[in-house]
This record gives C-alpha cells, structure tokens and sequence, in this order.
C-alpha cells in the first residue's frame, strides 16, 4: 500500500505493566528500528515516556493519531495514540484492568490500521491474558483476538526461530481439549496453512513432518487410536493435492529430525508439544546471572487477510522494570513482518 521502499509496521506495545513497552523502546535506542522497516509503535504516549525513562538514551517521542504525520528518522518514536485514561496507577509486574485494557486496545488498534491499509503489517508485543480478561475482553490470546476481528475461520499459529517452524492444530485450551480437536479436517487444514507459510517466506517446495498425538505414534494402536483415525488419513490426503508431508511421526523425534534439517515445518497436535522444543532452541538462560541471556522466536498467524508477527515471550512479569528485558525476539518478529510484506 505504502510508496516508500521500506514497509510501515503497526507495532503493539504490550501490557504496560510488563516488559512490551521496554523492548520497544530498546529496539529504537539501538538504532536497529529502522533497518528493514518503518514501525510506528501504537499505544500510550505515557506509558512509552515510562519506558524510555527506564532504558535511558536520546529518544524523541512522536505522538500522532495519524500514519501521515510519522517522522521515520533515527532517534525518533512514533508513537499512535490510543487515547485512555492516566495510567499512573499502573505498577510493573502487576495483573490489572487498566492496564490489561490498554494493551488490548493497542491490539484492535493495530488490527483496523492494517485493514485500512493505513499500515502494511502489525507485529505485536506480549499480553497478559488475566489483564485482558479482567478488563472484560474475553479472549483466549493474541490470536483469537486476530481471527475475531479480521472475520478469519481457518488460522493457526506458526513459530519460526531461524530453521525450525512448528504450527499448532490447537493452542490455548486444555489438554483434555486438545486430545478431543485432533480431527482429519483440522490436522489437514493445518497441514495447508503451514505449506503455504513455508512459501510466503520462499521455501518453494516445503517438506513437512506432522506429529503423532500419542507416544510413538500410537505404536500400531497399541497407545490409542487417533492417530491411524484421524492424522494419517489427513496426511494422505494432503499428499494428494500435492503436499510434500510425512507423518505420523513420533513427537519424541520429529523435532530433533526437523532441527537437523530433515523438514523445512513441522505439524505439532497441541500447545506444549510444539512450544516446548521451540522454546528450547530459543530461549538460553543464563546460570551466572539467573536470567534469560536472550530470548527468540517469532510468533506468525497464518490464515489472516494481513499481516501478524509476534515475539513469542510473555510478559515477564518477574523483570518488567528492571531494565534487563532482550529486544531479541521483537527485532526478529518485525524482520519477518518485513519479509512477509515482500
């Protein structure tokens, strides 16, 4: 939509009371915003003065209500305004409505710049469920809030973290929940959305192993049944409408193969089963310092009408305020908002 050679992104700035504001100004203060991108931070102008407080360095901030009026130049923030109340009361590291409101609305903010191609992708900062929750948003996350207001049925979401890509058939409800949405429809539909992810992102011919649901595989149904009754037969039919895919493969070795370079995705079946060996090549703690010494990975919605990046971290409660929070992840998810664009 843009003229400019650069894409503009509409970058959320998390719950105010963690650490999305801070990373957002450490992206700026590094110099490294405007690298492959022009972002324009939504949020409140007061809560992104705090941030700058804490981090220190020679930030100007732009407050606009308008991507017109957006100063792209070193030192500079642009910060949209969402308007709201004095957010004086807000403490870092605490649960509260104010706060969980305001990040929400920097969310759906976000969402309506993009549909009105006011901006050309939107990378969001971490949320607090409980915050929203409590300010009477009732959504799951990040990505239920995307699908409900972009209209979208068919979505997933996508991990990336340099060359292991993991998508997810459910996410954000219960274990019990979970072992009931393994469906033939879903895990087809899934396989789908991550083989045209892997080619939004270049990969012209995508190799993807899908994930058992039990151990083993089910080991010939000897541990349960879904996955002879409802993933193989999603897989055999991914492959005949052209689908390079493999599977079910035992969760305990997919990703370790796909690590290895064996799949350019994978397909995992739940939450934790594709979040944990993400997170583990991701996130590298620190013994000596007892923190986190970096923390990656990107966060991708496939199956929307615009873009959606994310850092795949949480709020960080524990260390919001202290200063020490990685712009890592941030960096990397605008960098992939950016290659999604092209």
């Amino acid at each position: 939509m843009t003229t400019r050679k650069k894409p503009v992104l509409a970058v959320t700035m998390g719950d105010p009371a963690g650490i999305g504001p801070e990373i957002a100004v450490k992206l700026f203060a590094s110099g490294k915003a405007y690298e492959t991108s022009y972002p324009i931070v939504v949020g409140h102008p007061e809560v992104m003065l705090k941030a700058i407080d804490l981090v220190g360095g020679a930030i100007i901030l732009n407050t606009i209500t308008d991507v017109k009026d957006a100063k792209f130049e070193m030192g500079i923030m642009n910060v949209y305004d969402i308007g709201g109340e004095d957010v004086d009361t807000i403490r870092y590291g605490e649960v509260s409505a104010l706060a969980g409101d305001l990040a929400f609305r920097s969310v759906t903010t976000a969402i309506d710049l993009a549909l009105k191609k006011e901006v050309d992708g939107t990378v969001t900062g971490p949320i607090h469920k409980e915050s929203i929750n409590k300010a009477g948003h009732k959504f799951a996350g990040h990505t239920e809030i995307y699908a409900h207001y972009t209209g979208t049925k068919k979505y997933a979401m996508l991990l990336v973290e340099e060359s292991f890509k993991v998508i997810h058939v459910s996410t954000h409800v219960s274990l019990r929940q979970a072992c009931d949405l393994v469906k033939k429809d879903r895990v087809l539909e899934v396989i789908h959305l991550i083989n045209n992810g892997l080619k939004s992102l270049k990969i012209e011919n995508p190799r993807i192993g899908v994930a058992g649901l039990n151990p083993h595989a089910s080991d010939g149904g000897l541990f349960g049944t879904e996955d002879a009754e409802e993933i193989l037969p999603a897989i055999e039919q991914a492959r005949k409408e052209g689908v390079i895919v493999d599977g079910p493969v035992p969760p305990d070795t997919l990703f370790a193969m796909a690590y290895g370079g064996k799949y350019d995705g994978c397909v995992a079946m739940y939450h934790d089963q594709g979040h944990i060996p993400f997170k583990v090549i991701g996130f590298n703690w620190d013994q000596k310092t007892k923190k986190m010494k970096s923390v990656k990975g990107v966060n991708i919605t496939m199956g929307l009408p615009i873009i959606r990046t994310s850092v795949d971290h949480g709020t960080a409660f524990e260390i919001a305020g202290k200063g020490i929070a990685s712009p890592d992840a941030l960096f990397h998810a605008i960098e992939y908002a950016e290659k999604l664009t092209i």
